[in-house]
């Protein structure tokens, strides 16, 4: 125990104070921009958390470097802006019947009707408190499970089981986002595929090149996300509304705002809350899944409980509850396998990952909650798991968002309905401007324009031919550390070909993914299509 304390003061001091010693609150300053800026975004519908997060990780990185210093800030803007846009993408669903994001899809149900009946303003602080409370709920659930997941992964798992984990994983993903699993699948594949252009571990040098030698070190990350995620998107909008150009629709009325939320009614919600909290919690472990799916378990199981059944899709309370709880677990639960296993679970956790990689030398892994006697020599620097200290910093950060979404995020959630009328023909031309120059600064210049452009093409592609951009985007950053796990097994095997059966573990997640791979074929075919 007195070990642990340890470690989280070094990691709280490390957030608000340099190796010097002197007082540092620029962390602090990034975690409140970032909230600001994910309410912000997340109130004009069509926008998201990942969507600004894409954009804002190349310019934080050309602000405050590739220094080990520079991870905390730009880290804190991330959260920030994750947990501020999963609150602000309920202003829109309440007030205009849009949700800002697709987490807040299944809050029109009641919010909108809420606000119709001059109920805007407490169906707005409903969702507020609900997020919040949700949010705090899954972070400390993170804090727990994830060093103990991550140890408990350090001493079972070896070489071969993480590489059939990551299988797993991928299979897993592909099995359980969007409507066409088999669709999914190639786009991982594809994902995997597209990965392995320049970049080798063979000691042969480059390959897939194509003749190109700047494609030598590999593609760069940062602009190829952006383009599958951003630039894509803005073509599929680009495209929408010139086939829309002819609905020339009013802008919305904001309605009537109404009475205040109480005290009374926020502690009569609390065990909707709980209830929503624990099942996007467990909801955010699983990789792949999501705010939507958390949200409509989370919603029918509430109406299942419930006393009044037909008031649900009415204007109760109680089905804002259940949604914004339980989408907002999701956040802090997807963490989990990032933490303990460097295994994104949604397209926050790739921007939090790619922020990690490219900055500093810290990794997420198993190895980062390994307690290490902390020694401290006078006159050298203290021996310590450096990479310990560095996740209970990035706690220390989260609780840091947390307080900054419960205090300024009440303030500004009433004054974001506002930003629904701000029209798509000025914000597209934005986007893609300050998109395509985080690209252009952020990856060696037209190396990184162009495969930003690149990945927009295929973004739009695979939108167009639906099939979800996830699995494409995880199996685009997993198959390195998947080839690496497989390399380093096999070496470690003595050249064994069949060294994942050998593994009863390995053998078992195996067993499972050619499981998932049935089930999809089958699935595939009830619906009278393999695609």
């Amino acid at each position: 125990m007195e070990l642990l304390l340890q470690y989280v003061g070094y990691g709280m001091s490390s957030v608000f104070f340099t190796a010097e010693g002197s007082l540092w609150l620029m962390p602090l300053f990034m975690v409140v921009i970032g909230v600001v800026i994910g309410i912000l975004i997340g109130a004009m519908p069509g926008m998201s958390g990942p969507f600004a997060m894409a954009i804002a990780l190349p310019v934080l990185i050309s602000i405050f470097g590739y220094t080990n210093e520079a991870l905390f800030p730009v880290l804190g803007c991330l959260i920030g802006i994750m947990k501020g846009a999963t609150v602000g993408g309920a202003v829109p669903a309440i007030l205009f019947n849009t949700p800002g994001t697709p987490d807040a899809f299944l809050t029109t149900l009641d919010g909108y009707p809420m606000a119709q009946k001059g109920q805007g303003r407490k169906a707005i602080q409903t969702a507020h408190f609900a997020s919040v409370m949700g949010d705090n709920f899954s972070d400390l659930v993170l804090f727990i499970a994830a060093p103990m997941i991550a140890v408990a992964v350090e001493r079972v798992l070896g070489l071969p089981e993480k590489s059939a984990l990551i299988i797993l994983s991928l299979c897993f993903m592909a099995a359980v986002v969007g409507d066409a699993p088999i669709k999914g699948l190639l786009g991982g594949l594809l994902g995997m595929f597209v990965s392995l252009i320049g970049s080798t571990m063979s000691g042969n040098g480059p390959r897939l090149t194509f003749g190109v030698p700047e494609l030598g070190a590999g593609l760069p990350l940062t602009s190829a996300i952006l383009g599958v995620l951003v630039l894509s998107e803005v073509l599929v909008a680009v495209e929408d509304m010139r086939n829309s150009r002819l609905k020339n629709a009013p802008p919305p009325q904001q309605p009537e705002m109404g009475p205040k939320l109480t005290w009374r009614e926020r502690v009569t919600m609390m065990p909707g809350i709980l209830r929503g909290a624990c099942i996007g919690t467990a909801i955010g472990a699983l990789p792949g899944i999501g705010t939507t799916t958390a949200a409509t378990l989370s919603y029918d199981w509430a109406k299942r409980r419930s006393k009044t059944p037909e008031a649900f899709g009415k204007g109760t309370p109680d089905g804002v509850v259940a949604t914004e709880a339980s989408n907002s677990a999701v956040s802090g639960a997807n963490l989990i396998p990032v933490m303990s296993l460097g295994i994104p679970g949604n397209f926050a956790a790739v921007f939090i990952i790619l922020a990690v990689e490219s900055i500093g030398d810290f990794a997420f892994g198993p190895q980062v909650f390994r307690f290490t006697p902390i020694t401290e020599i006078p006159g050298f620097d203290t021996i310590m798991n450096r990479d310990l200290v560095m996740a209970f910093g990035l706690f220390t950060m989260m609780v840091m968002a947390n307080f900054v979404n419960w205090t300024a995020g009440g303030m500004l959630m009433g004054l974001m309905g506002h930003l629904v009328r701000i029209p798509k023909d000025l914000m597209i031309p934005v986007i893609l401007t300050v998109s395509l120059t985080a690209a252009y600064v952020q990856d060696g210049g037209y190396l990184g324009l162009l495969t930003a452009c690149a990945f927009a093409l295929i973004g739009y592609a695979l939108r167009r031919l639906n099939i979800s951009i996830l699995p494409f985007v995880i199996g685009f950053l997993l198959a390195p550390t998947l080839e690496g796990l497989v390399r380093g097994a096999f070496t470690a095997s003595g050249g064994d070909p069949y060294f994942l059966l050998k593994s009863p573990i390995a053998l078992v997640m195996l067993a499972v993914s050619l499981f998932l791979l049935f089930r999809m074929v089958r699935q595939a075919r009830e619906k009278g299509t393999l695609s």
